[in-house]
């Protein structure tokens, strides 16, 4: 039992450092600055449209009052 436990460690080490393709420092802030403007982008997109859609719901429903 303890020698299967051991065993997995082992393996999860060794493929971490040796089969992981990791990235390099310069691909990883390139990635991380194209997610950071897709979600600043996106969540304007989710802004504009809920007050967009608030405001004219709003005025419709005044309609019926």
């Amino acid at each position: 039992m303890f020698e299967r436990i051991t065993n997995y460690f082992r393996e999860t080490r060794d493929e971490l450092l040796n089969k992981v393709s990791w990235p390099s420092w310069n691909e990883l802030t390139e990635s991380t600055t194209i997610v950071l403007v897709a979600s600043v982008l996106f969540a304007l997109l989710v802004w504009g449209l809920d007050t967009i859609l608030g405001f004219g719901l709003t005025n419709f429903y005044k309609l019926f009052k």
